[in-house]
């Protein structure tokens, strides 16, 4: 038996014994290069999460007055906006100028609520605004102003 003839087939000559180590390396680098890409992104929260705070634009005309204008004038990344009292209750189109039911929910750029000490009384009032398809099931919510009504 030729222990030399069955050393060359296990081993390979010189032209084939290098491809092994070589594709081992470039997967090596392939390897740390993926995980280098992921812990990256762990680390510079590249992913968006809903932790964000909600942001929009308002425009409150009258602030400290018997009558007081509400305006959405950006949405940012929020839905849209409610206006709570100062005990924390959402507004009701009923406590508005326009009259109407249900809560105040402004979802439209531009949309506009004006609250009047006689329907709405001296009370302080907060703008929220949510991330959420509706004003009652939001999980993200911010304070983006507060303004008085007087009498």
């Amino acid at each position: 038996m030729d222990l030399k003839q069955y050393r060359s087939k296990l081993i390979g000559n010189k032209d084939e014994r290098a491809v092994s180590p070589v594709i081992g390396v470039i997967l090596m680098v392939a390897i740390t290069v993926i995980l280098a890409a992921v812990i990256a992104a762990f680390v510079l929260d590249l992913g968006q999460g809903m932790d964000e705070e909600a942001q929009a634009g308002i425009d409150i005309e009258g602030d400290e007055s018997s009558e007081v204008s509400v305006q959405l004038t950006s949405l940012g990344n929020a839905d849209g906006i409610y206006i709570t009292k100062s005990d924390g209750t959402k507004l009701t189109e009923s406590e508005t100028a326009s009259g109407g039911s249900g809560t105040v929910d402004l979802t439209d750029v531009g949309a506009s609520v004006t609250l009047t000490s006689g329907n709405a009384g001296a009370d302080s009032y907060s703008v929220v605004a949510y991330i959420g398809d509706n004003a009652d099931s939001t999980d993200t919510t911010t304070v983006v102003n507060s303004f008085e009504v007087t009498t």
